[in-house]
């Protein structure tokens, strides 16, 4: 096949998962023969604009005709079977959907809620909230101001839902959609999008890494992604703070707003932040890890870190909402518990850390489930069904081969 990929990428001072996932994907297309053109953007360009640049982002958000215009030229030109968009915000835009037409099969991965969402993680005032799902309105987040505290920052955001959803984009100009769980699938589906068009393909591991043996791991538990609210990292540490001093040491791998208060709170206990390190270095830290913790308080999709963990054998504990408790089986390759309850949360990682023969077994269980279902082949299987979806799709819509 011939693919052209598409992504806007984020700034280059914030790490994404997104980013990684285009980059691993194209990675994996190219090493199995398929010609791959490229269209991405990224928001550094308009980020060193300062306001004028905010202001061409929030005008580009909901329609760019330019870059529709672009896009339509460069499929014209490379002619690819299909067009696989990552992320379109916020210089690329929807637009891009439309031009295409029947000239390509359009694939979309849904990294986030960021379609029927505007603030894209589905949470406000620290919970979760799914109004705008729900309602399938994007008043609420309007409303409440919900991307960055702001009703002015959120209005480009909220008519981006509106207008897509009035102007039929996900019903009508979209082939295939990727979900990264089940979970994400059917929250996505009763919000609006064609449910017969959503795929589950969740991300992968390139390669087979090798799993440190368990007698040469350190005793620490890690916890690796952004110190952010919805991250559940202060329940992490009040959880920390319970146990004390006979805790065993927690490594912070990131970043985040929540650094100098988590800091505060974990002084005088085993707690260590090392800071937002390169993704080999963040890695190695996991893989040598008796234990990773994530203990969100929104709806992930994927987290690219459990697929680490389970690609290098760590057992995982996690927080029971969203798509993780489908993720992690409780006893199988991984605990699971209550999210926002440091009690529960310091209880099932304690159990299981007491037991180290136990903790041992579901690393075995990691490593399984990553072999059975997040590598490079099963991965690169369930996308080529997708495309083949969404190219048939594409050719019933329009009436004819192109």
């Amino acid at each position: 096949m011939r693919v052209l990929l598409v992504h806007n990428f984020y700034g280059s001072t914030a790490p994404s998962g997104e980013n990684k996932a285009f980059e691993a994907e194209k990675s994996l297309l190219r090493s199995q023969g398929h010609t791959v053109a490229e269209f991405t953007r990224h928001s550094d360009e308009v980020r060193a604009k300062g306001a004028v640049g905010a202001i061409q982002g929030a005008l580009a958000t909901p329609w760019n005709p330019k870059m529709g215009r672009a896009l339509a030229n460069v499929v014209e030109e490379f002619k690819p079977d299909v067009v696989h968009a990552h992320n379109t915000f916020p210089l690329i835009s929807p637009a891009i959907f439309h031009a295409i037409g029947s000239l390509a099969a359009r694939v979309l991965t849904l990294h986030n809620y960021r379609l029927l969402c505007p603030a894209a993680i589905p949470m406000r005032a620290g919970k979760v909230c799914t109004r705008c799902l729900d309602r399938r309105s994007s008043l609420p987040a309007l409303w409440h101001g919900c991307y960055r505290g702001s009703r002015a920052a959120t209005l480009p955001l909220a008519l981006n839902v509106a207008l897509h959803r009035a102007v039929g984009t996900w019903t009508k100009q979209v082939d295939a959609f990727i979900a990264l769980s089940d979970f994400q699938r059917k929250r996505m589906s009763e919000a609006g999008l064609p449910a017969h068009k959503v795929h589950v393909k969740p991300n992968f591991y390139p390669g087979s890494p090798l799993v440190v043996q368990w007698n040469a791991r350190e005793p620490y538990v890690v916890f690796a992604g952004r110190l952010g609210a919805e991250k559940g990292v202060l329940t992490l540490l009040r959880a920390w703070k319970s146990w004390g001093t006979g805790a065993p040491e927690l490594r912070m791998v990131g970043d985040g707003e929540l650094r100098k208060d988590l800091e505060q709170m974990a002084e005088g206990l085993p707690v260590r932040f090392l800071g937002q390190l390169g993704s080999a270095d963040a890695q190695a830290q996991i893989a040598a890890a008796r234990l990773l913790i994530l203990p969100s308080e929104w709806f992930e999709g994927f987290p690219m870190v459990i697929r680490e963990a389970f690609a290098f054998g760590t057992p995982a504990a996690v927080s029971n909402i969203g798509p993780l408790p489908s993720i992690v089986k409780h006893g199988a390759n991984g605990v699971v518990f209550d999210a926002a309850n440091p009690h529960s949360l310091l209880n099932e990682v304690r159990k299981v850390w007491e037991s180290r023969d136990f903790l041992e077994r579901l690393g075995l269980g990691a490593r399984a489930d990553f072999e059975a279902k997040y590598t490079e082949e099963a991965n690169y299987a369930m996308l080529m069904e997708i495309y083949k979806e969404a190219i048939l799709t594409n050719r019933k819509q329009h009436g004819a081969k192109r």
